[in-house]
């Protein structure tokens, strides 16, 4: 087990390189000047210089490449253009933000899609299972930022029962623990706060679940009909256990490795897929922050955030395959 997690770890540094690499060749492509956003229109050329060599921007692209990454692997991912903090610290403070609201659509979404499969699987080509196909295909194919613009009109608009956007109201006293607010709410007993967390997170998570509930629901339903048709199903029917036994300790037990999968996989895709969430509904999380860094061409933050992103959903990937042996044993073993 250890020289497996060891043997994945490393393999995570290639591909954060190749990541960096292009990124940061993108950055160098694009077009516009780095410098103007960092000076004001009457700036002489020798402002412009003394700035350029400020921030490193006068030197080769591959000489700016190479610092970049010596920096990033002690975590110092340069500072910010636009905010002139380093963009670690940016990141540590919205992470929390976009973390929780992914944790909280990927738990609606096992609430919601798992039982949703389960059931289907069970009474194949049924009412219920065509109901549920149907929800799970509108789920997967709705565009989040339509979506979002609905239940911002329909909940904040006509009903004016939760709020558009924001993740908590003005003047909320709250200190800061972990950063979560649902959870800090509960570490200082501060049940009114909770509620307003809840309140804001409602139309967000409703909204950044919906997909993730039809794309497990889809796989739950695969994966329970190809192992109810394997014959340790048909023993264990034939040995006179119930129907609910069969299904969820024996059928979705193995069934369970293909939707660990879709789960982990989403909740990375949550992470760093929740840009359009937080831009309609205007949540201070890494997602909002890379569409004002690209809006203003901050390199070092659209680098940093990129980068952070990939780390995340890679990080994710390796502790999906160690969980795999956790589940099935038989994984461990081959």
């Amino acid at each position: 087990m250890l020289a497996f997690t060891v043997k994945r770890l490393f393999g995570v540094i290639p591909v954060l390189l190749v990541v960096s690499l292009m990124i940061f060749a993108l950055m160098q492509a694009a077009p516009g000047d780095p410098v103007s956003m960092l000076v004001s229109d009457e700036a002489s050329a020798e402002d412009r210089e003394r700035i350029a060599a400020a921030w490193g921007l006068d030197q080769p692209a591959p000489v700016q490449y190479a610092n970049f990454v010596k920096n990033a692997a002690t975590g110092d991912f340069g500072t910010s253009f636009r905010y002139r903090e380093p963009v670690m610290d940016l990141v540590l403070a919205r992470l929390p933000a976009s973390i929780e609201l992914a944790l909280y659509a990927t738990l609606l979404a096992i609430a919601v899609g798992i039982p949703l499969g389960v059931l289907a699987a069970a009474r194949p080509n049924s009412v219920f299972d065509t109901i549920g196909s149907i929800g799970g295909f509108f789920g997967i194919s709705m565009p989040n930022f339509w979506l979002g613009i609905l239940m911002i009109l329909i909940f904040a608009g006509y009903l004016n029962i939760l709020p558009s956007g924001g993740r908590e109201p003005w003047g909320l006293d709250l200190p800061r623990i972990t950063g979560f607010l649902t959870l800090d709410a509960v570490l200082q007993g501060r049940w009114d706060a909770l509620v307003h967390a809840l309140r804001y997170l409602a139309l967000p998570t409703i909204v950044l679940g919906t997909a993730m509930t039809g794309i497990i629901m889809q796989i739950t339903r695969a994966s329970m009909l190809e192992n109810l048709g394997e014959d340790y199903v048909m023993t264990a029917r034939a040995k006179g256990l119930s129907n609910r036994v069969v299904l969820w300790r024996h059928a979705f037990r193995n069934a369970l490795v293909s939707v660990i999968t879709i789960i982990g996989l989403e909740f990375g895709a949550l992470i760093s897929g929740a840009i359009i969430v937080e831009t309609v509904f205007s949540w201070p999380g890494i997602g909002l922050l890379l569409i004002q860094g690209i809006t203003f061409r901050d390199f070092p933050l659209i680098t940093g955030l990129v980068l952070i992103y990939t780390t995340l959903f890679v990080l994710l990937n390796v502790f999906i395959d160690i969980l795999y042996t956790i589940v099935d044993p038989r994984i461990r073993m081959r």
